[in-house]
């Protein structure tokens, strides 16, 4: 991976190739949106789809805050990296968007990552593993009886209280107290 990102360096590249990509994707959806400019000085717009309209329903807008990096679809502030909105809304007044990619996404930071290498392990069965210094001992208090019935941590509140019950009540005469063998 490290050398994957020297290689896009040596390439004379800036973001992560992902982000380049949906960059470019991004950039050319942006050339289909409306961009109003609602504060020029805030630098908050009203973007518009119009790829996508469905006839009988209005198209999406979106409010794009640059200054605070907020965007209504929250992708903005999801990926840290510009949508199309943002692109768009860039484009409108000039603005390089790469300013508004996150550091995370440079290749310099990336190969901060990788630049470490990482020692190959030795085989499981050569590692030394130190005797134990104590004995372990269970809780019995902890362990579950596997024979008998799982009992509920459940805590009971007044919707558990059941009505008082007679008995069984036997299925033709609904009669309780009395089974088959003595039903009257």
């Amino acid at each position: 991976m490290g050398q994957q990102q020297v290689n896009q360096m040596e390439a004379r590249h800036v973001f992560v190739e992902d982000v380049r990509d949906e960059m470019v994707a991004n950039c050319r959806m942006a050339r289909s949106m409306n961009v109003e400019i609602y504060s020029r000085r805030h630098e908050t717009f009203c973007v518009t789809e119009t790829i996508g309209c469905r006839p009988g329903i209005p198209p999406r807008s979106y409010g794009v805050d640059l200054r605070n990096r907020q965007y209504d679809c929250r992708r903005f502030q999801t990926l840290h990296y510009p949508c199309a909105h943002v692109v768009a809304a860039c484009a409108k007044v000039n603005l390089n968007v790469k300013q508004f990619v996150n550091d995370v996404y440079i290749l310099e930071c990336t190969l901060r990552v990788w630049e470490n290498e990482f020692p190959v392990l030795p085989d499981l069965f050569t590692w030394e593993v130190p005797p134990m210094t104590f004995e372990l001992v269970p809780d019995i208090r902890l362990s579950r009886n596997p024979r008998s019935r799982p009992q509920s941590s459940r805590i009971s509140n007044e919707m558990d209280i059941r009505e008082k019950f007679d008995g069984k009540r036997w299925g033709l005469c609904r009669l309780a107290g009395h089974n088959r063998s003595k039903c009257p």
